[in-house]
């Protein structure tokens, strides 16, 4: 008879391992890599353009390019693409990230070759028509005003170009005036620069029968022609000199202050980037972090404070941000750098390092056990650069880590007294 008075012991994750894709090319040269998982008759597509923020010329050119898609091709209108995927139970994602534009596709199995047809269709055959452009530049344009005024959106902003300064891809921000420069002309250079076999990579997730795989060699092979020139590769664009400092951004109606602080840190492939996202975790990572029980359980300052490490191509930094009332952000900024002074000062007790260590490995474990996230995986390692040994990689380092070297990590990496501090709120 199971006791359900005592807690079930905690045990050791002995193995890590995800399922890897089966690799495949087009006839046009796109690399499909095929994740076979599961039994439900969905399936997942992603398709991968090396097209995100770093490599546009004009803010928003990204964004847009990706968001009109699905807005008119040269043989159906927005309303019809968006009347089919509809009918056939299908949802479509375009997104955008630093590096890389997305396409996602979730469609049930048995209707995969009509909704396969139309975002062929979406990314071979665009035509950026102006009316439904003006309809999208206007909303978002209406979002950007609602977020604009957002403590938190502003703290984010002013932080990332503190960091790296207003002329680099990852300290730019789009101003308001953006939205009336940008053309469909601009949308069209982007997208047929970049538009192509040599740049792009398919995922296709989930309970793949060999007829869905060869309708997507198919379509997918045939949407973007046949050029195969490669993309150059991203290079490191110069940071301004860090230089901890306090910025404040005033807000005279808010009822409570947003705040962000942080210092660089190491990027993924560097060696000490696992044994520091354990460090991090400790800080602010999980809900019962050290910030948390400090500053949200003992002092009531916030509903939440987090840690994390924030990566970017070739750079990676530590970001603390919470949202607390106004009197409280100084209190508030001297708690952080205290518990970052313990981390430097004090060995994590064995104790709490397992039970964040657990957490971590359990988190990893969760984040990639359905058959559709598989493919969140093996994006993941693709746009980071990552070696394919980077999960078993990671989940080592994490379950060996001691003490000693993450004290040894807090000393090197972590600037209490030199950090980058942001406030936007009502100054009191």
């Amino acid at each position: 008879m199971l006791d359900r008075t005592k807690q079930p012991a905690m045990m050791p994750m002995t193995d890590f391992d995800i399922q890897a894709p089966e690799r495949t090319m087009l006839p046009n040269g796109v690399p499909m890599n095929v994740l076979r998982a599961g039994n439900a008759d969905v399936v997942r597509m992603d398709i991968l353009i090396g097209a995100g923020i770093w490599h546009q010329e004009l803010p928003l050119q990204a964004l847009f390019t990706n968001r009109m898609l699905r807005e008119g091709t040269s043989g159906m209108t927005s309303a019809e693409i968006s009347e089919q995927l509809d009918f056939y139970g299908a949802w479509v994602e375009l997104s955008t990230s630093m590096n890389c534009n997305f396409l996602t596709l979730y469609s049930l199995n048995k209707h995969f070759p009509h909704t396969l047809s139309v975002v062929a269709d979406m990314l071979g055959n665009p035509t950026f028509p102006e009316e439904e452009m003006r309809v999208v530049v206007e909303n978002n344009r209406q979002q950007f005003l609602v977020n604009s005024a957002k403590v938190d959106v502003m703290a984010r902003k002013e932080f990332s170009r503190a960091l790296f300064g207003d002329q680099h891809p990852c300290g730019r921000h789009a101003v308001l005036e953006d939205y009336d420069r940008l053309t469909t002309d601009d949308l069209r250079r982007f997208y047929h620069q970049h538009y192509r076999p040599g740049n792009c990579s398919v995922y296709l997730s989930g309970n793949i029968s060999e007829m869905m795989l060869a309708q997507a060699q198919d379509k997918v092979g045939s949407a973007l022609g046949s050029c195969r020139l490669s993309p150059e590769p991203l290079s490191p664009l110069p940071i301004p000199i860090y230089k901890g400092r306090r910025i404040f951004i005033g807000h005279p109606s808010a009822v409570q202050s947003s705040l962000r602080m942080g210092c660089p840190l190491v990027d993924r492939v560097h060696p000490d980037f696992a044994a520091l996202k354990v460090l991090v975790t400790v800080l602010g990572g999980y809900f019962g972090s050290r910030l948390m029980s400090n500053i949200r359980e003992e002092k009531g300052y916030t509903y939440g404070i987090s840690a994390a490490i924030a990566s970017y191509p070739f750079q990676g930094y530590l970001v603390i941000g919470t949202e607390t009332a106004n009197e409280y952000v100084g209190a508030c900024i001297s708690e952080v750098k205290r518990e970052m002074r313990r981390l430097q000062d004090e060995l994590i007790p064995e104790q709490e390092l397992a039970m964040v260590k657990s957490y971590m490995l359990g988190e990893m474990c969760r984040s990639y056990e359905g058959p559709l996230s598989l493919s969140d995986a093996w994006i993941f390692v693709e746009t980071a650069g990552l070696e394919k040994t980077f999960f078993q990689t990671m989940a080592e380092k994490i379950a060996h880590v001691t003490p000693s070297e993450l004290q040894e990590l807090a000393i090197r990496y972590f600037r209490p007294d030199d950090m980058v501090e942001v406030v936007a709120g009502k100054r009191v």
